[in-house]
């Protein structure tokens, strides 16, 4: 089957946006275990030439999600538990150090633009709330809550002030960002209190930053972040609603 072009993020080098393509793609489930792809096709689909992406691979290689066959060859790894586990390590590690950092570096306007992002999710969540008790659907109220808490990702990521680290952390992730969605919004279709009991999490986590207490704001996330892959990585129970929508949040 003939497919479009991969896309690709406009930040970094040629490389580096090669690697994160095929990354996600991988982590999508666009490219399946044990699917072939050549330097030459994934430099077709990615409008690039064929040296970054013969270095992107080689990263990939290192990152044991490819595994090469011959000299232009290679598939698609299949990793097993042990792997992921192992990888699921380093995420949480990554992001911890992340929280550490931006307990260090947050200004107090990005400290208050944190709040102003939970408040937000906070309105999103009585909405669903609401709405659900109404028997009204949700997924659009739950999708929009999923936004909410992934700019609040994003804005401590920024508080950060570390573009190394976070280049590790994006490198590392068990689960791209549309497969994190796509897992997340099965699992609050199915269980309405999924997610709930580490919300206050993301108030605490503010309340540490601005008291730049990075021990504690590193704490938080990596409990989070742990909990949340766990939710991830299981199979999801029998749709009953969705109230919940904060599980499985980076932080």
């Amino acid at each position: 089957m003939t497919r479009g072009p991969l896309s690709t993020p406009s930040a970094g080098t040629l490389a580096d946006r090669a690697y994160r393509a095929v990354h996600d793609a991988i982590g999508s489930g666009e490219l399946r275990p044990g699917e072939k792809i050549t330097e030459r096709g994934l430099a077709e689909r990615l409008s690039v030439s064929p040296t970054p992406v013969r270095e992107a691979i080689r990263r990939l290689e290192q990152d044991g999600l490819v595994e090469r066959t011959g000299p232009r060859t290679v598939v698609v790894a299949t990793i097993g538990d042990t792997a992921v586990q192992d990888l699921a390590e380093v995420e949480v590690a990554l992001r911890g150090l992340v929280a550490r950092f931006a307990a260090r570096h947050a200004t107090p306007a990005q400290l208050d633009r944190l709040d102003e992002i939970l408040d937000e999710a906070d309105d999103l969540l009585i909405v669903v709330q609401r709405r659900h008790a109404d028997g009204r659907p949700v997924e659009r109220q739950v999708a929009a809550l999923f936004d909410a808490v992934q700019r609040f990702n994003d804005a401590v990521t920024a508080c950060a002030g570390n573009p190394v680290l976070v280049r590790l952390l994006e490198q590392t992730r068990v689960f791209s960002r549309s497969e994190r969605r796509t897992r997340l919004l099965e699992r609050v279709a199915a269980d309405d209190r999924s997610g709930l009991d580490r919300y206050s999490g993301h108030r605490a986590l503010v309340r540490a930053l601005r008291a730049g207490d990075s021990a504690a704001a590193e704490r938080i996330v990596a409990q989070d972040a742990l909990g949340g892959l766990n939710t991830l990585r299981q199979e999801p129970r029998q749709p009953v609603s969705a109230l919940g929508p904060l599980s499985g949040a980076e932080v």
